[in-house]
């Protein structure tokens, strides 16, 4: 299923894209499509059975804005340096185990929704990644498919990040990863059902309409389900929690100088086969 939430921030309600590309009211269903959702399969195959009947009323889909696809988000760990084609044009090595940071979920914003460019900066990059949302509690799992069979859903994501802040201003990587608006999430949480094979998704991403990435998740040095096995051993997942698994070669910083880092008025736009499009316009903050 595609599951979203439409709608005014803050006051998005959940919908389902059926088959045929039209928008489906699941607000007389459920509440929000968030944890509570994606580990009660009851509920679950209430909302495949009502999707299947056809008897779901059809929402206006004109002007309706498209809110981020998971809501009451726990956490969001990030993991870096996650391709091989990434590390080589950063000309850093494969890391032996992954790299971890934090993101807030409040810097989550909907697909299409605007990105802010933080005051003071002159490195905000781009990352299209594929992000992954657990459907049941892990902790200590003990196999990479133990950690797939714990995926509720995959999203797209756009890990936007600030490389001064990240790099060159000491401490963690956090800071340059969680300004206002760096989390966009969505269109829609695809059941993990429906992604028959994590590690063969195309991702593609433009900036002003030329092409700038444009890779494949089979270039993960760490693979989605053991992703969510290592993450287990350090913390526990919860229903809801998204991990944000990499992105592929083409940022900005690894391009020759000057870098095309984003400015004000630029347009980006991302994709993820069967996992939607996104489009933001960045401003300054």
């Amino acid at each position: 299923m595609k599951l979203l939430r439409v709608g005014p921030v803050g006051a998005e309600r959940p919908a389902l894209l059926d088959q045929d590309g039209a928008l489906r009211d699941l607000s007389g269903l459920i509440t929000d499509v968030d944890g509570a959702l994606l580990a009660d399969e009851s509920v679950l195959s209430r909302v495949r059975d009502a999707a299947e009947s056809g008897a779901l009323p059809v929402l206006d889909a004109e002007g309706l804005r498209i809110g981020a696809p998971v809501g009451r988000i726990g956490k969001i760990v990030g993991i870096g340096l996650n391709y091989f084609g990434h590390a080589a044009e950063i000309g850093a090595e494969p890391p032996a185990e992954p790299i971890l940071f934090l993101k807030a979920a409040d810097t989550v914003v909907g697909p299409d929704d605007t990105v802010l460019i933080p005051r003071g900066s002159v490195k905000t990059d781009w990352e299209a990644e594929l992000g992954v949302v657990i459907g049941a509690t892990a902790r200590y799992l003990s196999s990479a498919a133990e950690g797939l069979a714990h995926v509720g859903g995959y999203a797209l994501v756009n890990d936007v990040s600030e490389r001064e802040f990240q790099i060159e201003r000491g401490g963690t990587w956090d800071k340059g990863k969680n300004c206002e608006t760096f989390t966009p999430l969505g269109p829609w949480l695809v059941t993990a059902d429906e992604v028959a094979d994590p590690q063969d998704l195309d991702v593609k991403l433009w900036v002003n309409g030329a092409l700038k990435q444009d890779g494949n998740t089979a270039d993960q040095i760490f693979p989605v389900g053991e992703v969510v096995r290592y993450l287990s051993q350090f913390m526990t997942l919860y229903p809801g929690d998204v991990i944000v698994t990499g992105t592929p070669a083409g940022v900005a910083m690894g391009q020759p100088e000057p870098k095309p880092y984003l400015r004000a008025g630029d347009v980006v736009e991302l994709e993820i086969e069967g996992l939607g499009r996104q489009r933001q316009e960045f401003k300054g903050a």
